[in-house]
């Protein structure tokens, strides 16, 4: 995570400041950028900067294939994504120790889980486009690379981003500002707010639970990853925005989604996003039916468990997300229009749904004692 680091806040605001100097030049945003972002990662990790230097250079060639073969484009298709699942899969699993070698180091797994679904994304952009997909080395290794949002998205789109390259960097005075001010809240979220609320969950996990501390701590613990994760999010949208590219809103409101469909439209929205736009894709390309759509919501929210963690508590997590997906599919109710709805109907579904989450989220705490330990203390009645 860079926004820990003042360091690399200075050299992300360092860049920011080269940019604006140097917007006379049309491709101060491409080359530049380019220039930062290696050198961002070289003095990071000499081996992140290798790796990434590799990992870029064979996708590109992949994707520049992809957009030029005419013959059995379907299996290339497929054959350059399993390869890099195969490859970030291999990856996790020797950063879980459950393989070793010596020439594995951790660091590299830095961003790795977001850009394999960037790669993934230009694919199927060169895939379904064609020639005219094409995008220089420079553009595509930047898009791999941006620095704002390498750790911890949002998550880019190809077209998007490459749509943002053409455009002449501009920057303006209330741009400034709202950014600036996104970054210092984003910045107060992660530095103030999280270290606080992890200091008092920390603390009161100790000892014997009961079910009114279990609440509490399911409670305390959705809002602190709320705190956390969007905090990462504003700095990212902040500073990516004032390097000239619009990067996508990755929290929508998430706490007044009526139901668990849209609150995945809303929380960590890219991530739904992607995975909704390339499944859907690929394994339906015409108007799904109710049970079609009930089976890949399942699918969908299985692979977002698994892709946050390779365990049985992640497996578990996207069956049960995907499960309640697949019955508001299948019983019609996974939108509710809040302008055709009571408002008391429209609060209670937002409660539910709100409910549904709080249940599961202590998931993401990573440590399978505590999550045993804080689902055992709902059943430990004080009386």
């Amino acid at each position: 995570m860079w926004y820990l680091n003042m360091n690399a806040i200075m050299a992300i605001s360092g860049m920011i400041v080269i940019l604006a100097l140097t917007r006379w030049w049309p491709n101060n945003k491409r080359i530049l950028l380019l220039a930062f972002n290696l050198s961002f990662l070289l003095v990071f990790s000499k081996k992140l900067f290798v790796f990434y230097l590799v990992y870029t250079l064979l996708n590109y060639i992949g994707f520049r294939f992809l957009c030029q073969t005419a013959s059995w484009r379907k299996s290339w298709f497929i054959t350059l994504i399993a390869l890099n699942i195969a490859g970030v899969s291999g990856m996790r699993l020797y950063g879980m120790r459950i393989f070793e070698n010596p020439l594995f180091d951790t660091v590299l797994l830095l961003g790795l889980i977001y850009n394999v679904l960037k790669v993934i994304d230009a694919y199927y952009f060169a895939y379904f486009i064609g020639k005219d997909a094409r995008a220089p080395a420079i553009d595509y290794a930047n898009y791999i690379l941006f620095i704002p949002t390498f750790t911890s998205g949002p998550i880019l789109k190809f077209r998007d981003f490459i749509a943002d390259t053409k455009q002449p960097y501009k920057l303006i005075a209330p741009q400034v500002e709202d950014n600036v001010k996104r970054i210092i809240l984003g910045l107060f979220k992660t530095i103030v707010i999280v270290p606080w609320m992890s200091d008092i969950f920390i603390s009161m996990q100790q000892g014997e639970l009961h079910t009114h501390q279990s609440l509490f701590l399911m409670v305390w613990f959705y809002a602190r990853i709320f705190f956390d994760f969007s905090g990462y999010s504003d700095i990212a949208v902040g500073f990516g925005r004032l390097m000239g590219y619009n990067i996508p809103e990755n929290f929508k409101k998430p706490f007044q989604s009526p139901t668990l469909t849209q609150f995945w439209r809303n929380w960590h929205a890219t991530l739904g996003d992607w995975f909704r736009d390339h499944i859907f894709i690929f394994f339906s390309r015409k108007t799904p039916s109710k049970w079609t759509a009930a089976s890949l919501s399942i699918l969908i929210m299985l692979l977002m468990g698994l892709w946050h963690g390779f365990n049985w508590l992640y497996f578990f997590y996207g069956l049960y997300h995907g499960i309640v997906i697949a019955l508001e599919n299948l019983l019609g109710k996974s939108t509710v229009n809040k302008k055709k709805v009571s408002r008391t109907y429209f609060l209670a579904r937002c409660a539910l749904t709100q409910l549904i989450v709080t249940f599961s989220v202590i998931i993401y705490s990573g440590s399978t004692e505590t999550v045993f330990k804080i689902y055992r203390g709902l059943l430990n009645w004080p009386f």
